[in-house]
């Protein structure tokens, strides 16, 4: 059994560090949230340092609006961070772009021990070699390089050649214990010296990645499972900093499950609509019930128990507890898992909650909600809180209450008994002495007319009255909605239902 670097870090509880570092290009995505959570969890968990850092070396694809968006992200999440980008700390810069001279010197630094060295082969002079001695196309650089004289490397610059740099790669084993898949080895062999510097003098990402987590004390990498094949380059470059005197360690690694789509084997899509972050704000999604059922997209709390807290999370999370197999996204669960949550809220935060769906959907009308509309919000929130899986469902439940038209669903019409007007005169003869017009008196006066005199079922006494008033086969409970209407506009509304059926 080969043996992992001797200068693997044993880092434990504050003086764990981890980083979350995506790349600014596009909307985030649930699966790269779902990274940042882990490494918030096991930071909180070790009362250790989570880092966010940018990785936006590619000018091309990234962009400062995807980088609000993650930050956007993170803080709507009350993912927070301890070092990193808004925050500073002591290893500023945290974005690539601004960290070129600390690569330089690094660069310095490893050319000085001879780790890397300077490589003039271009694409087709490696492919005809390879040819020429019998070697695999595919096997790539074959190292040649290596031990150019000086003469050698005077002449290819006399030609206009500029030198890419390579990292000269142990000639051996290369193990480390990951701490969710076990001892992982790559044979000696198993890839050549790789480029870390580009011509143009520009480090790559295979480079500034593992420089950053050195210098920065990174003592956990905790990273998807499709970044795993990387690893190897990634040892062999540390070893190379470790002689450098760059760092001291090594971090230890941990590869997470892939999360998948809701069918099929393949890795869950920027463009699958279960990918967007925002779209899944967007619907109602509040942070608590997300990040609970993202937490289960490869761990699990216990048997048979889906739904936890935050608190409860960080508590008990450990990443070699972490399940190696894909992990589905199932968007029913994850609706289920959120209503959940919602009906944990404290009734006051639930109906703050709702304020923002209600205003985005038009139910309050143009401008800010005034204050007689919040307090109907805060009075309204209690009747819905039980029935929700999203607060994007808010103004399809309760905007009955915000509107003096009411707009009748067709399956609502279809729905209603024959006998539809008599039950709404019934109702309207009812409730028309009521004078103290309270959820209580509604309910006494409508049960004793439509269920003990007209000996109507509930379902058939109550089905015509609750779409007069909502428009809605399924509304919030009928006796407390006549309350927050009131007398007036209840009546009107049974009334308009009823000369509607009428003609």
């Amino acid at each position: 059994m080969a043996t992992p670097h001797p200068l693997t870090t044993t880092a434990t509880g504050s003086d764990v560090r981890v980083r979350f570092c995506p790349s600014p290009t596009g909307l985030p995505h649930v699966g790269m949230v779902r990274t940042a959570l882990y490494n918030w969890a096991y930071a909180r968990h070790n009362g250790g340092k989570l880092v966010f850092r940018i990785e936006d070396t590619d000018a091309a694809r990234d962009s400062e609006e995807s980088f609000r968006q993650l930050v956007d992200a993170l803080t709507w999440l009350k993912i927070d961070w301890d070092e990193g980008v808004e925050v500073g700390g002591p290893h500023a810069p945290y974005r690539q772009s601004l960290r070129h001279d600390i690569y330089r010197e690094a660069i310095d630094k490893l050319l000085a021990t001879g780790a890397l060295y300077e490589s003039y082969s271009t694409a087709a002079e490696i492919d005809a070699r390879n040819e020429t001695n019998g070697r695999a196309k595919q096997l790539g650089y074959d190292n040649f390089d290596r031990d150019l004289t000086e003469e050698q490397k005077a002449a290819f610059r006399a030609e206009g050649r500029q030198p890419a740099l390579r990292l000269r790669v142990p000639d051996e084993d290369l193990t480390y214990v990951d701490l969710i898949r076990g001892e992982v080895t790559f044979p000696a062999g198993s890839f050549p010296d790789f480029v870390v510097v580009r011509p143009n003098g520009v480090p790559l990402y295979t480079f500034v990645n593992p420089v950053d987590d050195a210098l920065m004390g990174i003592t956990h990498v905790l990273r998807g499972e499709d970044l795993m094949p990387s690893t190897a380059r990634q040892l062999a470059l540390y070893d190379a900093l470790i002689q450098a005197g760059v760092t001291t360690f090594v971090p230890r690694f941990a590869h997470m499950p892939l999360v998948l789509g809701e069918t099929g084997n393949k890795k869950l899509s920027k463009r699958d609509p279960q990918a967007d972050l925002f779209l899944h704000r967007e619907r109602g999604f509040i942070h608590e019930g997300l990040l609970n059922y993202l937490a289960l997209l490869g761990w699990s709390i216990g048997p048979d128990r889906d739904v936890f807290s935050l608190e409860e999370f960080i508590a008990a999370f450990d990443i070699v507890n972490v399940n190696p197999n894909p992990a589905r996204f199932d968007q029913k669960k994850a609706e289920s898992i959120n209503g959940d949550h919602i009906r944990m809220l404290d009734g006051k935060d639930f109906a703050e909650r709702l304020v923002p769906y209600l205003a985005a959907a038009g139910v309050y009308g143009a401008g800010e909600p005034t204050h007689d509309q919040i307090v109907l919000t805060f009075r309204a929130a209690p009747l819905v809180q039980e029935r929700m899986q999203l607060l994007g469902e808010a103004p399809g439940m309760l905007g009955f209450l915000f509107t003096d038209q009411v707009v009748v669903e067709d399956d609502a019409l279809k729905g209603l008994p024959a006998n539809a007007p008599e039950v709404l005169d019934a109702c309207i003869a009812a409730l028309e002495p009521i004078e103290e017009f309270t959820t209580e008196a509604v309910q006494s006066a409508l049960s004793a007319k439509l269920v003990e005199e007209l000996g109507l079922k509930p379902r058939v006494a109550y089905g015509p009255p609750r779409v007069a008033l909502t428009g809605r086969r399924v509304s919030p409970p009928l006796f407390e909605s006549m309350e927050l209407l009131g007398k007036d506009a209840t009546l009107r509304r049974l009334r308009a239902l009823g000369g509607h059926l009428a003609r």
